[in-house]
């Protein structure tokens, strides 16, 4: 199982990208696959043309209160990790032909919430071993993902746009991948739709990061996340999909 994360400022085309990547698998063959939205802005299931209210599934933010503040889930008997993980696969899990799909959720109590957070990432690290590829589009800070998903990863893929500020993002979400201990193999720039040509050399001179491609800009891509429409159903064609599989090339994940 190798697991695969996207991060990014807001408005870099994570959720797309994460998308794309999907796409260059499921075209490839590649099974079983999971994705992972723990981005609060929760645009992924969309993009993936995935309705969770539709299925009858929940988000694991709210299984957590259902499960530990609603019906006041303890340590007594069944285990906290057991528990979650049988709301999970029962309430949280979308199985889809070609990929199942999870959404964190932003549904959190305040307060200590370290028992089921603890449960939450225990039961998470077990149920993902039944997948070859694990895809998580995250929020912007990589502490949110050690605590409550993974503290392991196989690559980090930064997305960069036209501006100092993403490349500020690039170094803190690298300090904090240290800070909170997060092991990984490879931390990865990629350049979203707006991301000039010019700039990927000096990108990775600054950041000592490697640079793997850009995402092109498609005016299909764009109608597509305007009207809800999946990006699963784009052309295999498509400029926007060929570029992402470009990437997932050069990092040995697919062939071409």
């Amino acid at each position: 199982m190798k697991t695969l994360v996207t991060i990014g400022r807001g408005g870099t085309g994570k959720s797309s990208f994460t998308s794309l990547i999907a796409k260059a698998f499921i075209e490839a063959g590649a099974s079983p696959l999971l994705l992972v939205d723990a981005d609060p802005d929760q645009n992924l299931a969309e993009m993936l043309g995935v309705d969770l209210n539709e299925a009858g599934k929940a988000t694991l933010a709210d299984l957590i209160v259902d499960t530990f503040i609603q019906k006041g889930g303890t340590t007594v008997g069944v285990s906290p990790t057991d528990r979650m993980e049988s709301s999970i696969w029962a309430k949280g899990l979308y199985e889809g032909a070609d990929f199942d799909f999870i959404s964190v959720g932003t549904k959190w109590v305040e307060g200590c919430y370290c028992m089921p957070n603890s449960a939450l990432k225990a039961a998470l690290e077990h149920l993902t071993k039944n997948y070859q590829y694990v895809i998580i589009d995250s929020p912007a800070g990589l502490e949110h993902l050690n605590r409550r998903i993974a503290s392991k990863v196989n690559d980090i893929f930064e997305m960069l746009d036209h501006s100092k500020k993403s490349i500020d993002h690039a170094k803190r979400a690298y300090r904090i991948a240290k800070e909170v201990d997060m092991e990984f193999d490879n931390f990865y720039l990629v350049g979203g739709y707006r991301f000039p040509d010019e700039y990927a050399s000096k990108a990775e001179k600054e950041l000592d990061f490697k640079y793997v491609g850009k995402i092109l800009a498609d005016e299909k891509v764009d109608d597509y996340v305007l009207t809800g429409k999946s990006l699963l159903e784009l052309p295999s064609d498509n400029i926007a999909f060929t570029s992402v599989k470009a990437i997932m090339n050069a990092t040995g994940y697919i062939q071409q």
